[in-house]
């Protein structure tokens, strides 16, 4: 499945000094677990190789910005009564991985745009067969202050019987603005994460998993 989202994350305008109206630090160290080996390197590789990156044609003269997944943020599971239990299990989600691009010259804004995969499941106790799944982007400087950041909207409908579906979401149009040639992308990130609750998080960082395979996952 294919969504298209196309929005702006800018207004930003800095050097290696950040605004003092910046929002508040949510920028953390990706946390133990979240380490990709050489085999999930291949599969993330061949999975994410069709890239469908709309940017204009300008070749980037320095190093794109860092764009990764918030380990606390990266799963989300919505159990009911909070019994966590596959017989509770109402709501879950994944982000397998992002993939992105990015393009400036001189002293234009760096224009970054990705593809967020999601694995997206259905629980035996999930009300009806539709969900909204809130995620975020943030644009970072690097380990520290929050620059922008912008929540979105990702409606799901399971057909009956259906426990799991994959979706793959272009975001276009994250503009981060320079103050001189000197800063290169390297001095930001440009993070994702679903919008969870305190138990969610904790959920996470515990190293909790819980996922809803179909017969072509176990092949």
């Amino acid at each position: 499945m294919f969504l298209r989202a196309r929005h702006l994350i800018a207004g930003v305008c800095l050097g290696l000094m950040v605004n003092a109206s910046a929002l508040a630090v949510y920028a953390q160290q990706q946390r133990g677990g979240g380490e990709e080996t050489g085999e999930d390197k291949a599969k993330q590789d061949e999975e994410w190789g069709e890239r469908n990156l709309r940017l204009r044609a300008v070749k980037a003269e320095g190093p794109c910005p860092y764009v990764k997944v918030l380990y606390d943020a990266a799963r989300y599971h919505e159990f009911k009564d909070n019994r966590e239990a596959t017989s509770a299990a109402m709501w879950t989600g994944e982000i397998n991985g992002v993939s992105s691009d990015c393009a400036y010259k001189g002293e234009d804004p760096i224009e970054v745009a990705m593809t967020i995969g999601f694995s997206l499941g259905r629980g035996p106790m999930a009300d009806g067969e539709t969900k909204v799944y809130r995620y975020w982007v943030a644009v970072t400087e690097k380990d520290t202050t929050v620059l922008a950041k912008q929540y979105f909207e990702l409606p799901v409908t399971f057909r009956p019987g259906e426990q799991k579906v994959d979706i793959s979401v272009p975001i276009e149009d994250i503009v981060i603005p320079r103050a001189d040639v000197t800063v290169s992308g390297s001095n930001f990130e440009v993070l994702v994460g679903f919008d969870v609750t305190p138990q969610m998080v904790a959920f996470n960082r515990d190293g909790k998993h819980f996922r809803y395979t179909t017969a072509a996952d176990q092949k």
